[in-house]
């Protein structure tokens, strides 16, 4: 057998060939020749009508869910909602994290969808929504939102009721339960308008209580209304409001009701004109009372006056006074000041001796059922929001935020503390 020795031309030949066989695979396989070119320009020209057909099938509606997926804070009134365009929405789901589902209605337009009510507060939402354009292929969008939580999230307790009639001097009173940074914002989010057509302005008392009134008492037979637009206003860094209300009420006939210290007498006047005349018995020197125009805030048949509850005590630290069945009461201010009836004391005192604690005192009976008593007759014929004035005292004149008692603050005074 022939032994063949390669030399090393032989050998670097038949590398070269080799390496040419192998560079051609490697060619073929990285860009093809032009046969397998001819491949890839099909494959991707069907590949372009594969994706222009399936756009040709794809809904033209657009869904747009609120609050974005994702949202923490989000409003309880007004931030949930679907809305659709080239489209109409035929059916949106609405759950809580639970499954509980929340009701809502798409409008007869077919282009939004909203909740029925308010939301829960530091609730987690999911909302699935599905919508047809006109050709009748669908769309579907989904979101998940956080609502906003108790801690994150403000009210404000105001007074008076919806549908209530007061009296002239009633105030819009509203304490938030959270400390208000941002005065303005919120302030911005309330306004009080009256039939009448008087200036309304607000006056902020502290970072929690907002009062608004006219500059005069309100005109009698006149309506109020308060809105509040609170809903996700921000009152203080990542807090922020949730209400979102409408009140109304009423105002009543004039009644002001005049206390003079001096005199112990009480002339009350309804539409300026005088009804009544009543003996009382105000504060006695030691224990007088305030001066200055108050506001009934609270009526009571009867109810417990304690003086342990108002820094009356006696050496026992007992009150020093403690009567469970004040008949006829009507509160004046916070600190404790009201105008009731009075059983205990004797009738001689009425319209000759001063001997309260401080508070005004009428002629009554215990149980108070007998509507004879001036007492009686004095409650039956107040409303809450009437103007009570007690002059010649020798106290001062009671702090504008010892109640509802903002008129004791002038005009100029009272619109220097708006944030509007």
């Amino acid at each position: 057998m022939e032994k063949r020795v390669m030399t090393d031309g032989k050998r670097r030949k038949g590398l070269a060939a080799a390496a040419a066989v192998l560079g051609g695979v490697l060619v073929l396989s990285a860009c093809s020749d032009k046969d397998g070119g001819s491949d890839t320009s099909q494959s991707a020209q069907s590949q372009a009508q594969v994706d222009k057909a399936a756009a040709q099938e794809t809904s033209k509606a657009q869904i747009t869910i609120e609050p974005k997926n994702g949202a923490q804070n989000a409003s309880i009134n007004n931030d949930a909602k679907v809305t659709v365009a080239s489209g109409k929405l035929t059916e949106v789901t609405m759950t809580s994290a639970e499954g509980t589902a929340v009701a809502g209605q798409i409008s007869a337009d077919g282009l939004s969808w909203k909740p029925s009510a308010a939301l829960q507060r530091a609730t987690v939402y999911k909302i699935a929504a599905t919508a047809k354009d006109a050709a009748g292929l669908e769309a579907h969008e989904n979101s998940s939102f956080t609502t906003v939580s108790a801690a994150n999230s403000f009210i404000g307790n105001f007074t008076p009721e919806d549908g209530s009639t007061v009296g002239v001097g009633m105030p819009v009173s509203i304490n938030f339960n959270k400390a208000i940074t941002d005065k303005k914002a919120v302030q911005g989010g309330i306004t009080v308008s009256t039939s009448s057509g008087q200036e309304v302005v607000g006056h902020w008392f502290n970072q929690t209580r907002l009062d608004f009134r006219p500059e005069k008492y309100w005109s009698e037979g006149s309506t109020v209304t308060l809105k509040l637009s609170l809903d996700g206003v921000e009152g203080a860094p990542g807090v922020f409001g949730v209400q979102q209300k409408t009140v109304t009420f009423k105002i009543g006939r004039n009644q002001v009701s005049t206390v003079d210290v001096a005199t112990r007498q009480m002339t009350v006047t309804q539409d300026g004109k005088t009804v009544k005349v009543i003996p009382i018995s105000a504060g006695s020197p030691e224990n007088t009372t305030y001066n200055g125009e108050m506001v009934i805030s609270e009526k009571f048949k009867e109810t417990r006056m304690n003086g342990a509850t108002v820094g009356f005590t006696d050496s026992d630290g007992k009150g020093e006074y403690d009567i469970k069945d004040v008949p006829h009461a009507m509160r004046l201010s916070t600190s404790g000041t009201f105008i009731h009836g009075n059983y205990w004391g004797s009738r001689a005192i009425f319209g000759s001796v001063n001997t309260s604690h401080g508070c005004v005192g009428l002629a009554d009976a215990k149980g108070a059922n007998d509507p004879n008593q001036m007492g009686a007759w004095f409650f039956d014929h107040s409303i809450v929001g009437d103007i009570v004035i007690v002059k010649n005292s020798q106290d001062k004149t009671i702090a504008p935020d010892n109640g509802l008692n903002g008129w004791n603050m002038d005009w100029a005074t009272w619109k220097a503390g708006s944030a509007a």
